[in-house]
C-alpha cells in the first residue's frame, strides 16, 4: 500500500482511476492501492468464519451497557473501536473452535447446556431445522454443523449458522441446498464462552 500526501493534485481523492488505482483514506491518511477485484471464496473454513462474524455483528447491539463496557480497555490498548474489539476477540476464539462470549474476558464458569432435540425437514433446495432445547437450555444460542456424508466430526469449518436461540423451537432455514441427503449436528452455547453437548446426528433430504 502506497501512502500518498496530495493524490490526484487535490487534498484529497477517493474511487478508482483507469481501473487500475483505487484511492482512498484510512484514519485520516490518504493512500492509494492497486485495484483488486473482490472475491468470494466459499470454502469450509471461510463459511464457518462468517458465519460468527454475522451473528456477532447483529448481537453487538443487544449487549448490556455493562457488557459493552468490559470490552473498552482492549479496544484502547489496540486502538480499535470496542465493536471490533469484541469480534476480533471471538472470531479469535472461534478459529479455536471456543464459544463466543459476551464479556471480556470469556468467564466460562457457566452450566454447560444439554444437547438440543432437531427435527429436520427437507423441502425445496432448503431444510428447516426445529430446535427444541435440552435441559439445561442455552442461554445465548445454537451452533449448526452441516456435512453431506455420515458420521462426520463437527468443527468451525463445517459450520453453515451460527445464531441466537428463541422461544422454544428456535426455526431455521439452511438454504440454498442441492439435492441430497444432508447431516446435521447442532450444539447450544452460553454467553460467557461455554459450549453445550453435541447433538447425535440428524438428516434431511433436499429434493
Amino acid at each position: 500500500m502506497v501512502k500518498v500526501h496530495g493524490p490526484m493534485f487535490s487534498l484529497a481523492a477517493s474511487g478508482t482511476i483507469g481501473k487500475a488505482a483505487t484511492f482512498s483514506n484510512w484514519k485520516g491518511r490518504p493512500y492509494v492501492r492497486e485495484r483488486v477485484i473482490p472475491a468470494n471464496p466459499k470454502s469450509g473454513p471461510q463459511i464457518g468464519m462468517r458465519a460468527m462474524l454475522s451473528f456477532l455483528s447483529k448481537e453487538w447491539a443487544g449487549l448490556s451497557t455493562v457488557e459493552k463496557a468490559t470490552w473498552e480497555a482492549r479496544a484502547k490498548a489496540t486502538v480499535i473501536a470496542p465493536f471490533n474489539a469484541f469480534t476480533s476477540y471471538n472470531q479469535t476464539r472461534w478459529r479455536s473452535y471456543k464459544g463466543p462470549t459476551q464479556s471480556f474476558p470469556a468467564a466460562e464458569i457457566s452450566t454447560p447446556a444439554a444437547a438440543p432435540t432437531t427435527t429436520v425437514t427437507g423441502g425445496i433446495r432448503q431444510c428447516e431445522l426445529s430446535i427444541a432445547d435440552g435441559a439445561p437450555a442455552p442461554d445465548w444460542g445454537f451452533i449448526v454443523h452441516r456435512s453431506t456424508v455420515t458420521g462426520f466430526t463437527p468443527a468451525y469449518s463445517n459450520c453453515v449458522m451460527v445464531k441466537p436461540k428463541t422461544a422454544t423451537p428456535t426455526v431455521l432455514i439452511d438454504t440454498p441446498l442441492a439435492p441430497g441427503v444432508y447431516y446435521y449436528r447442532v450444539q447450544g452455547f452460553n454467553d460467557d464462552g461455554v459450549k453445550g453437548a453435541l447433538e447425535a446426528e440428524t438428516t434431511g433430504t433436499v429434493t
